[in-house]
């Protein structure tokens, strides 16, 4: 492979270009469809936008159009490193473990616990 056609493999930016947009497109992505952010700002978001921020997948689908402008590419390349650059967030959300949630017990949860609908 000859030096121009190397430096041409991702149009105008590279494969490092390319792994910090899939990065990007994957960390905002996350943040909006499974992150409640401080004073639950997200999660109310989440409520009132629908199902469609409920989902990483079809999130990053429409993430990743901004990312894909990055690379000043003609409007065919453009596509196809649109659909590239979904498809990596979803493969890196697929890499990650599924996150931890902490719910508070109540009191009707513990046998014995204090008075009922109590927190513990």
């Amino acid at each position: 492979m000859s030096p121009s056609a190397a430096s041409g493999a991702i149009v105008n930016g590279g494969y490092f270009k390319l792994l910090l947009a899939a990065l990007a497109v994957w960390r905002v992505s996350h943040l909006l469809a499974r992150e409640d952010g401080p004073w639950d700002i997200l999660a109310k978001f989440r409520h009132f936008a629908g199902p469609l921020f409920n989902c990483i997948y079809c999130l990053s689908v429409w993430v990743a159009i901004p990312a894909s402008l990055w690379f000043r590419a003609s409007w065919v390349d453009s596509i196809f490193l649109w659909l590239a650059i979904s498809g990596a967030a979803c493969l890196l959300d697929r890499l990650t473990p599924e996150p931890v949630v902490i719910e508070h017990l109540t009191a009707d949860a513990v046998p014995g616990g204090p008075g009922e609908g109590e927190r513990i």
